[in-house]
């Protein structure tokens, strides 16, 4: 599928609206549609790939079908073996200290990460650290004020993260997997852009809506807009040389 296109949005719209009833069609077709967008700025075959909080290894497996030699790091067990996988060669490791020397990657990867840390100009200096110069970052992140930043309360977090997980119990008899300042946090497009074009040691490849099917790149300039329209930002960036 042509990205970006409205066929492929849709595609993954409705897969995602199928993550709970058949999470590994919907994370085989989010695997396959980012090596997809990398594919575009680096060649797989070969390259050495780090995924950052992968989950259950979904993408790094997709790497390693391109031909890449792909490492999965997931400081969380229970998503490392969640829904009965075991993916190969992964290692629990905290994303802000990766047991790896510097510029060990061609590529390092990180999708739908950033919202779950509490230090995210730290978790992204991990990243820059790790790859080597010349290689290439990619980082998508669901913004808090998107339609679904609040994941599985959204889009009732906009009335309040806590009326957002108490009506999600009350709906469904279970708490929410997610607490705001716990395990997800209020990440923003306006300020992570800020700090990455403020920094010296890579430089913005793209800055782009990951799944809008038009005007992808436009609206992550508009301020207070891509707040809410980027729905998840993908930040695609350069390793400077040293």
């Amino acid at each position: 599928m042509r990205d970006p296109s409205i066929r492929r949005s849709v595609a993954l719209f409705r897969a995602f609206m199928q993550e709970q009833a058949d999470p590994e069609y919907c994370y085989g077709l989010l695997a396959r549609d980012a090596a997809q967008q990398v594919e575009k700025h680096v060649p797989l075959k070969g390259a050495t790939v780090v995924d950052i909080g992968g989950g259950s290894g979904h993408f790094t497996e997709e790497f390693r079908r391109r031909g890449a030699q792909s490492f999965l790091f997931e400081p969380d067990p229970g998503e490392l073996y969640g829904h009965g996988r075991k993916p190969e060669g992964a290692v629990v490791a905290d994303g802000y200290l990766l047991p790896l020397a510097d510029g060990t990657a061609d590529v390092t990867f990180s999708s739908n990460v950033l919202e779950h840390v509490s230090d995210p100009q730290t978790f992204l200096s991990e990243m820059v650290r790790v790859t080597r110069p010349g290689g290439l970052i990619y980082v998508s992140f669901t913004n808090w004020y998107s339609p679904w930043g609040g994941h599985e309360t959204a889009p009732w977090h906009y009335l309040g993260a806590e009326r957002a997980r108490a009506r999600y119990e009350r709906r469904t008899g279970r708490a929410a997997k997610h607490t705001l300042g716990e395990n997800l946090f209020a990440v923003h497009v306006g300020p992570t852009l800020r700090h990455v074009r403020s920094r010296d040691d890579v430089r913005i490849v793209s800055a782009r809506s990951r799944y809008w099917p038009f005007l992808a790149g436009a609206i992550t300039r508009v301020p207070g807009l891509r707040e809410f329209a980027t729905w998840n930002l993908l930040l695609i960036l350069r390793r400077c040389p040293s």
